[in-house]
């Protein structure tokens, strides 16, 4: 009973019109009135508008529906990125006597979130080229700033760190992207992301997963707009020469390229070693070399239901 009595108590009271109590009110936000309907009754007044403003102070100018809040909060930023800069004053009042600014910016950001405000900005441009989704990141850039605060990289270019951290957030996450395809949208040499790459996981402690043949294949076969039969066959060509020790000491993404072009070969969808190359990012000699290696037992790697366009004894011998 107590307990019942007490939340009435702390229940707040509804706002009604008493000569209307069931009429839905109108709100003048103008004047910040609650109005009934009915009998025009001013049941409130002083109603606090919590809707957003028409200014917008946030750095984004696109959106729709302004704040007055600014952006959000960067968990990753030492400062929280809570920080005030007043501009240069105009006015008389804005001076003293003698000519200097009374208000003056007190702190600024400093320069170690400046590195790695820039190093996400460069994360996120490069994430975008490769359509990657936000969680692979929120991953990079939290692997960048354990990375920065350890100092254990120094003379390292922020770039070639931030390169090599998404390279590893691509694998730890479970959809890892080539050197090369990384390269490519950043400014940094393959050779240069490897070295940091080595050096990240000793520094952290940390390690990735192997990659593996089928990592890449859907999304391979899918740039080249091979059919899933295709993909399936190549898949199955892949996983099989590996199984059979065929391919020692090749990496997974030539073993890839090579099954890509036998399956396509022994289909209606056939790709030349260019184009699959080009996709790859491995060089068409690399694709021979892996192609002369499965070709000798080509006949047990296909799968059994494999419609043949081109048979076995037909594929092409490199």
């Amino acid at each position: 009973m107590a307990s019942t009595s007490r939340g009435e108590a702390l229940a707040l009271p509804r706002v009604q019109c008493p000569n209307h109590p069931d009429t839905i009110l109108v709100e003048d936000y103008r004047a910040g009135d609650m109005i009934c309907p009915e009998c025009g009754l001013v049941v409130g007044d002083r109603v606090i508008d919590v809707g957003s403003e028409w200014r917008t102070f946030s750095n984004e100018k696109a959106l729709k529906d302004p704040s007055r809040v600014g952006d959000a909060q960067n968990p990753l930023l030492n400062g929280g990125d809570l920080t005030t800069m007043i501009s240069k004053g105009t006015g008389a009042a804005s001076f003293d006597e003698f000519g200097n600014s009374k208000y003056q910016n007190r702190r600024t950001m400093s320069s170690s979130d400046r590195a790695m405000l820039n190093a996400f900005k460069e994360i996120s441009t490069m994430a975008d080229r490769i359509n990657l989704p936000r969680n692979i990141i929120d991953r990079t850039n939290n692997l960048f700033k354990q990375v920065y605060e350890q100092k254990s990289l120094k003379g390292r270019a922020n770039d070639a760190i931030a390169s090599a951290c998404l390279y590893i957030a691509c694998r730890q996450e479970g959809v890892p992207r080539t050197f090369k395809e990384i390269c490519a949208v950043s400014r940094i040499s393959k050779k240069e992301i490897g070295r940091c790459f080595k050096l990240i996981l000793k520094a952290l402690e940390t390690s990735v997963d192997l990659i593996t043949t089928g990592d890449f294949m859907s999304r391979f076969c899918s740039n080249l707009g091979l059919p899933k039969q295709v993909q399936m066959a190549a898949t199955f060509i892949a996983r099989k020469a590996v199984e059979l020790d065929l391919v020692p000491g090749r990496s997974p993404i030539s073993v890839a390229a090579a099954a890509i072009y036998m399956a396509s070969q022994a289909s209606a969808e056939k790709k030349t070693q260019k184009e699959i190359g080009d996709i790859a990012g491995v060089a068409d000699v690399t694709i021979r070399q892996s192609y002369r290696l499965i070709y000798p037992r080509a006949a047990e790697l296909f799968p059994p239901d494999f419609k043949f366009d081109t048979p076995v004894d037909k594929l092409p011998q490199l």
